[in-house]
């Protein structure tokens, strides 16, 4: 059995040991970037009846990209995600039992000329399940806290995780300035703000 296949597996058992006493029930999928995060959340999908709610839908597009630089790490950490929009648009709505909709962030169309970013004109809709998961490095940020019902890492080390996004980011222009914008940013969140510790499970990536 492969790292992720077992990594699936465990976490589909915590999630059913949850679903025995109540549902809808929403799982944070955390972990850094290059963990493996988005391929195990389509594996979770085939495996349990369930939502996956891609938190990069949800990123601060409004913040001009050289504001970023101005702002401190914690700072970071607390903005770079909409998660008042995330609540209302996504995560209230399906716990509710709803359908929910938003419109995700388009990093495809490029930055603008003011430094940000714009929302895709095209609405994601998903339909309401027992298991809901986002899926995201900060996905079980202290902001939306209230709402997880199980928080999981997907730990892999950080050099491993750095190899794999070289490979898979061709714009190495683009590579260097996110590692000086955010790889203090995840040192910082992942030993201060949600150590390894403060996960109900932890998995290889």
């Amino acid at each position: 059995m492969s790292e992720l296949a077992a990594a699936c597996s465990q976490i589909v058992t915590a999630i059913r040991q949850i679903l025995v006493h109540r549902s809808p029930i929403l799982v944070a999928l955390d972990g850094g970037s290059g963990a493996g995060k988005s391929t195990l959340a389509a594996m979770l999908e085939q495996e349990i009846e369930s939502v996956v709610i891609p938190l990069d839908d949800f990123y601060s597009a409004s913040i001009p990209d050289w504001e970023w630089d101005t702002r401190s790490i914690p700072e970071r950490v607390r903005d770079v995600f909409d998660w008042a929009r995330l609540r209302t648009d996504a995560l209230e709505p399906l716990l509710a039992g709803r359908p929910a909709r938003w419109f995700p962030f388009d990093f495809v169309s490029g930055m603008r000329p003011d430094g940000t970013y714009g929302l895709s004109p095209h609405a994601v809709e998903k339909q309401p399940a027992k298991v809901i998961i986002l899926e995201g490095a900060y996905s079980a940020n202290p902001e939306i806290a209230d709402l997880i019902d199980l928080a999981v890492l997907v730990d892999v080390p950080v050099a491993e995780r750095h190899q794999r996004l070289d490979r898979r980011e061709s714009d190495q222009r683009f590579l260097k300035r996110w590692h000086t914008l955010w790889d203090g940013v995840e040192d910082y969140y992942f030993s201060e703000v949600r150590p390894k510790s403060a996960f109900d499970l932890v998995v290889r990536g």
